[in-house]
C-alpha cells in the first residue's frame, strides 16, 4: 500500500450546541488537517496523486468553505445574526465537533475524486480528531 499525507492549516470558529465544558460559548482554533490518500499501484507518474493537485482541489475547497468560518450546528441561533451581518459560516447538521469536521473533509475528499484512506483534525496542538470509512477501520470484537 502506497499512501500520501497532505497537511493542510486553516483557522475556525465554532461552539457546540448541549455541551457545558469551554466550547460553549464561540471561540477559535487554528487547526491542522492531515489528509492521507492510499492506493495499492501507483499511476502513470509513479505517485499516488500528485501534491499540487491535492493542494489546489482539497485545499481550494478547505479555503473557500471553511478557512476563517465560524463553523455551526444548523440549529444554532447565532446562525440567524451571522446571517444578518453578512459574516461567513458553515452549517453542519451535527455538533461542528473535531469529530464531525474531520467526517466533513473526508467526505469532501471523496467527492473531490481521492481515494482518502483517512482524516485528522488536530485542532489544537495537544489534541486531535480521527475519520476514516468503515471499511478501512480495524474492528475487534467485545
Amino acid at each position: 500500500m502506497y499512501t500520501v499525507t497532505k497537511v493542510i492549516h486553516f483557522c475556525y470558529g465554532h461552539r457546540l450546541l448541549h455541551y457545558n465544558g469551554k466550547c460553549r460559548d464561540l471561540h477559535g482554533h487554528n487547526g491542522r488537517v492531515e489528509i492521507e490518500l492510499a492506493c495499492e499501484k501507483l499511476d502513470s507518474r509513479g505517485m499516488v496523486r500528485d501534491f499540487t493537485e491535492i493542494k489546489q482541489t482539497i485545499q481550494g475547497w478547505i479555503d473557500k468553505h471553511l478557512d476563517h468560518k465560524m463553523i455551526l450546528n444548523r440549529k444554532d441561533p447565532a446562525l440567524s445574526f451571522l446571517r444578518k451581518l453578512g459574516e461567513p459560516f458553515y452549517a453542519l447538521n451535527a455538533n461542528p465537533t473535531a469529530e464531525n469536521i474531520a467526517k466533513l473533509i473526508y467526505e469532501q475528499t471523496v467527492r473531490l475524486g481521492f481515494a482518502v484512506r483517512i482524516v485528522r483534525l488536530w485542532e489544537t496542538e495537544h489534541s486531535y480528531a480521527t475519520y476514516q470509512a468503515a471499511s478501512r477501520r480495524n474492528s475487534t470484537a467485545a
